[in-house]
């Protein structure tokens, strides 16, 4: 499968997973030794994420991504995204972040792209 492809299908993934409530697939695109950051938070790892990720499960979740580009040299790829969610936790209003994304990607040893880096630069929407 092209490189290109294969992520762009990861971030299609990513999302329907994430829509799914199937962390156990999100969790496995992600890399172990990965960071993530967000405004107002110190950078955090695969194991912070994976543990949102359960409290999360009560959340409706939807996205919508834009994949702008993406570039890859080897087993290390980048790409930038224009995304929007809104994300309702049970009973409560739904709130609306969007803005870009700026992600980095290594490829396994066994030839899957994993997310490696993420930077994510949403606010909520008024």
């Amino acid at each position: 499968m092209d490189d290109e492809v294969a992520i762009r299908d990861l971030i299609a993934t990513w999302i329907a997973a994430s829509k799914s409530g199937d962390t156990e697939t999100v969790l496995r695109l992600i890399h172990d030794d990965a960071l993530f950051m967000v405004p107002g938070m110190k950078p955090f790892g695969k194991t912070a994420f994976a543990q949102s990720s359960q409290s999360m499960r009560s959340v409706s979740f939807e996205a919508e991504s834009d994949v702008l580009e993406v570039e890859i040299r080897g087993d290390v790829a980048w790409c930038r995204t224009r995304l929007a969610v809104t994300m309702a936790p049970d009973g409560q209003k739904p709130v609306r972040r969007s803005g870009f994304t700026l992600t980095i990607f290594r490829k396994s040893p066994a030839g899957q792209w994993q997310l490696f880096r993420d930077a994510n630069l949403l606010a909520v929407e008024s």
